[in-house]
């Protein structure tokens, strides 16, 4: 079941898939206006989506997600909670703390240019999504994102994922032209750098992998992932000589991303 709804007032759009209840759309617009009233920015666009899981087995099958065009500059939030009402109201909690990590960042790089973000503020892995089980033999690759990697610099990166509320980020180092990609630590909720050449420059106050990326094929990729219990794998691609990277997917599969060539 699909549904889409939007408010007469604001450009807010809410869809919902599975057995969302009819009050949780309204609900969800009313936290998102809570949001959205408090800003200075122009909100170009605001975008909900509401997922009910049909395993009733999850402790946590209600997924939240929200993307906001601030001016240009979209920001994303993404919880799951063992009820609708919760994840709405974790998902407001959670888009509010990834706006004020972009303001914190516009506002120290207008004295600092390469000024980092500034300290994690935690994951809270614990609002993730979780994973569907499932065995090595049923997963698939179904999902392929190609696209032309951001030029930026690793801190810059840093932000993308802050911002975007992503687990990894995958881009072009704007000074060595090395494909490379940050990432959450989950040790202590830091961030870590890795580049697709061993020995890269290291930048100060992020930890650098000295290994390089392995040079894979795309199916050695899978088994490296599947074995290592990592949600990602950062590889250099046998076949293009071009970082990519193969992930876990919520529903169980894999997603692959690579760069255009």
């Amino acid at each position: 079941m699909n549904r889409l709804q939007t408010g007469p007032a604001t450009d807010v759009l809410v869809e919902t898939r599975g057995e969302v209840t009819l009050a949780a759309p309204d609900y969800a617009r009313t936290k998102m206006l809570a949001v959205l009233e408090r800003l200075d920015e122009p909100v170009l666009a605001a975008r909900v989506k509401l997922i009910q899981e049909a395993n009733h087995a999850m402790a946590k099958p209600s997924l939240a997600q929200a993307v906001v065009d601030l001016n240009g500059r979209p920001v994303r939030a993404h919880v799951a909670a063992a009820t609708m009402q919760e994840a709405v109201d974790l998902l407001q909690d959670r888009l509010n703390a990834r706006i004020a990590r972009v303001r914190h960042h516009r506002d120290h790089h207008r004295h600092h240019a390469t000024a980092p973000v500034g300290p994690p503020d935690g994951a809270r892995h614990e609002h993730r999504p979780q994973r569907h089980a499932g065995s090595a033999q049923e997963r698939r690759i179904v999902r392929h994102k190609s696209y032309s990697l951001a030029r930026q610099t690793a801190w810059e990166a840093v932000f993308e994922l802050e911002a975007m509320d992503y687990d990894f980020h995958l881009f072009t180092d704007a000074a060595s032209g090395r494909d490379s990609v940050v990432h959450r630590d989950p040790a202590d909720g830091g961030y870590r750098l890795a580049t697709t050449e061993p020995h890269a420059e290291p930048v100060p106050g992020l930890p650098l992998s000295t290994l390089g990326a392995p040079r894979l094929a795309v199916a050695e990729a899978v088994a490296r992932l599947d074995l290592g219990g990592l949600p990602f794998v950062f590889f250099t691609d046998a076949a293009t000589g071009r970082g990519n990277v193969l992930y876990h997917r919520y529903d169980g599969h894999y997603g692959l991303i690579t760069p255009v060539l």
